[in-house]
């Protein structure tokens, strides 16, 4: 790569912004958000009770299309119950990609289950259909209605693909795909709030969906999450799992399960209210951001990561795709050194630690995509 690519890109940037100093994803707050903060307060329902939280679910259903949305106070805990809620037990595998933020892996750990790694397709950088029929075809039997894995014995007892960077994977697919081998979906759409498939909500595919609140996201509470669900009965228990499991009445302290205190205070839910209100706005203005990108990249050699067919994107984060994993470095280095915050796609599951022996297939794509993608500034400008 020539060193005037990675400085021309570095100037572009500084001047879009405006700023010698520029974050990969500020939060952006313009609309109600001081008004209803103040709200809440001056109400003093500041904790996990509150008109806010109420509205932030009917919002959360509104625009994911989903008849039950469950507040919850971030994206990880909304996949660990989404994945208890849909059957997965100590001892099971979830099928999951290895190319994805740690919150993906850690979620089906807290179940004392095992991630199970199929590789990504190269242009949704998402759960692949066809890499996770090949899987299941050489790996996996039905046997009284469940789907084993014929080389360890253990129940597949979901499926996990993540819509990597706002990006839909062919979701309608893989839901397709596991339905014939008996498997739930659990959507990881932490970074698709926005984002639609063939004009269909990421979130309302599969059994359930998963959001992120958190600072660096579309839209943010500082920190939050949400489930989402058509199926009332599963979001029913979402929200009384999430809620401690209490037995709603007037005085007394009951609760019939082991649940746990994932509520979204108040406050936080006053925040993402005034934030979804803008969410459109937001999206609009991100888009104008990757058009800026892809103007300019037209005349660099530096390759933008184009919008996959039948993504309708909230344009989350832009990617540029480099030659080789040398290059990414050197633009990570000289584009960090100079005040850009450039940031590359995650270190694959199965290189950590604690999931180095997971099963997983070749992982051709996801590691061809860990040398070469980095992630630019890509904060709404407002």
């Amino acid at each position: 790569m020539k060193k005037c690519n990675i400085d021309n890109t570095v100037n572009f940037i500084k001047k879009m912004y405006g700023s010698n100093e520029v974050y990969l994803h500020e939060p952006r707050f313009f609309g109600n958000e001081k008004k209803y903060l103040l709200e809440t307060i001056e109400s003093t329902f500041v904790s996990s009770v509150g008109p806010f939280v109420d509205e932030f679910e009917k919002k959360m259903c509104s625009i994911t299309e989903t008849k039950k949305a469950v507040a919850v106070s971030n994206g990880t805990c909304a996949l660990q119950v989404a994945l208890q809620l849909a059957g997965v037990k100590m001892g099971d595998e979830v099928i999951t990609q290895a190319l994805t933020f740690v919150a993906t892996a850690n979620s089906i750990s807290y179940l004392k289950a095992f991630p199970v790694f199929v590789d990504v397709d190269l242009d949704t950088m998402g759960l692949s259909p066809d890499a996770l029929e090949q899987f299941l075809t050489k790996n996996a039997k039905i046997l009284n209605n469940k789907c084993i894995n014929k080389n360890t014995g253990n129940i597949i007892a979901a499926c996990l693909p993540m819509h990597t960077f706002g990006f839909m994977c062919r979701i309608d697919k893989i839901v397709e795909i596991c339905n014939e081998w008996k498997i739930p979906v659990v959507e990881d759409a932490a970074e698709a709030l926005g984002s639609k498939y063939n004009g269909k909500s990421a979130g309302s595919f599969g059994l359930m969906g998963t959001y992120s609140l958190n600072g660096n996201k579309i839209v943010t509470s500082g920190g939050g999450g949400a489930i989402t669900t058509n199926n009332k009965k599963i979001g029913n228990q979402a929200k009384h799992l999430t809620t401690t499991a209490k037995i709603p009445h007037q005085w007394e302290y009951t609760h019939d399960k082991l649940g746990y205190n994932f509520r979204l205070p108040n406050l936080n839910a006053a925040l993402a209210c005034a934030q979804l209100e803008q969410l459109e706005k937001m999206k609009k203005s991100k888009q104008e951001v990757y058009e800026k990108y892809e103007e300019f990249f037209k005349e660099n050699d530096i390759d933008l990561v184009k919008i996959p067919n039948g993504t309708n994107w909230n344009y989350w984060l832009t990617s540029i795709m480099l030659k080789s994993e040398k290059d990414r470095n050197k633009f990570l280095k000289e584009s960090n050194k100079c005040g850009i915050m450039s940031r590359p796609i995650w270190t694959l599951m199965y290189r950590l630690p604690m999931y180095k022996k997971c099963v997983r297939d070749s992982q051709k794509n996801a590691e061809f995509l860990e040398k070469r993608i980095v992630n630019l500034p890509s904060s709404a400008i407002l």
